[in-house]
């Protein structure tokens, strides 16, 4: 019996509750009425998405409610509303789920109130007569978990006028995988323009200014050999000491452009190199990575620059003094792990938190856009004490 009672007591709250978002919605028809007649006077217009955005919340609700009273989540399937106002008042009248959370605001208000009205007498005659039945007779229940039965009947009403139909859901999300391209094509774009920048500002501020300061020393040496051989020799000394540092610069920006290490090595050599000059104790595991085909060119790259990035940031900010890089081949992907043992605490809420706080925000900033380029995912996981783990997965075809 007292089982019985529980279960009845938390139906009767989901009841309760469906009753309570039936009131809400009875008091939306008067915000439905006023977005209805501003947008027939266009003045109001704007308001409309922002009803639809209402209606959709709630609708979620009901939809977790459902949920979590039937362990079975229910999907949802909406149009972005983005863009422009008439691009979004466009997609919020013509989007399929706003039309089929109507339907079930307004059958949801009937049945929800019934449901929990009909619950209540329930309780009256339930507790007398099973009081009697289970506890005199030591029979089953028979009225209470008529309760029960209700709250499921609730769920399952709501489940079906909720559910979309598979086609509104596939163009759901097809409308939402392209606006995730889109967002990725604009960050892509904003990686490759600051990379330009990059590379701009190391060839002039670097190696121009060195061949600027070569020329001269050239031209100096070359008006001094006639009158003085001894100082136009340490002229073309110090000459010699700027193309060679000249040298060293280019190397490095061609490095940040594409590592050559990468093609005379391969993505497994390539990594195990950065290890050993990482400055840490870097433990470097390849799992299939060099069997049969090598990835292409730009997932190697982009793998490359994971690697390096974190161990950058573990070795200034982490206070580590070991890590771990793992890479996996799996069918379609290629995995990147690396793992530091150091202080933790990076800040994940936002793409441009880092490891060792907020001084590391551009690595991964820079990790994920090149990342997302690639239609990849990058997961960080990094709690106060360490350990820090970012994980990338990367689209590959082998």
């Amino acid at each position: 019996m007292g089982e019985t009672v529980r279960r009845a007591g938390r139906a009767t709250v989901q009841l309760l509750t469906a009753a309570g978002l039936a009131l809400v919605s009875y008091l939306f028809l008067g915000v439905l009425l006023f977005t209805a007649v501003a947008t027939v006077i266009v003045v109001g217009a704007g308001v409309l998405p922002e009803t639809v955005l209402m209606l959709r919340r709630m609708a979620g609700f009901k939809r977790r409610r459902v949920a979590a009273w039937t362990g079975e989540a229910v999907p949802e399937a909406y149009l972005p509303l983005t863009g422009t106002l008439s691009e979004r008042v466009r997609t919020a009248t013509g989007d399929p789920g706003t039309y089929q959370d109507l339907r079930w605001l307004a059958v949801h208000f009937g049945y929800g109130w019934f449901l929990a009205y009909l619950s209540l007498p329930l309780w009256v005659i339930g507790l007398l007569a099973d009081g009697v039945w289970c506890g005199l007779l030591g029979r089953r229940a028979v009225v209470l978990p008529l309760i029960t039965r209700l709250a499921d009947l609730d769920a399952a009403w709501s489940r079906a006028l909720l559910l979309p139909s598979p086609e509104h859901r596939h163009t759901a999300q097809l409308a939402e995988r392209v606006e995730e391209l889109t967002v990725t094509r604009a960050g892509a774009v904003a990686a490759h323009g600051a990379e330009l920048r990059r590379i701009e500002r190391d060839l002039h501020d670097g190696t121009q200014a060195r061949l600027v300061a070569l020329s001269m020393r050239v031209g100096l040496a070359r008006r001094a050999y006639d009158k003085d051989p001894e100082a136009a020799r340490k002229l073309l000394d110090d000459a010699q000491d700027q193309v060679e540092e000249a040298l060293t610069e280019l190397r490095h920006v061609v490095r940040g452009i594409h590592p050559p290490i990468l093609t005379d090595r391969g993505l497994v050599g390539a990594v195990r190199a950065l290890a050993a000059s990482s400055g840490l104790d870097v433990a470097v595991r390849a799992d299939g990575v060099e069997e049969g085909p090598r990835a292409p060119a730009a997932v190697e790259a982009a793998a490359y620059f994971v690697v390096a990035e974190a161990l950058t940031n573990a070795a200034k900010h982490s206070g580590a003094d070991r890590a771990a890089v793992e890479l996996v081949r799996r069918a379609g992907l290629l995995t990147v792990s690396v793992r530091d043992e150091g202080l933790g605490g990076a800040e994940t809420a936002s793409p441009a938190g880092a490891s060792g706080g907020a001084s590391g925000g551009s690595g991964l900033l820079g990790i994920r856009r090149r990342v997302a380029a690639l239609d990849g995912t990058v997961q960080v996981t990094s709690p106060v004490g360490g350990p820090t783990v970012i994980g990338v997965e990367l689209p590959c075809a082998w």
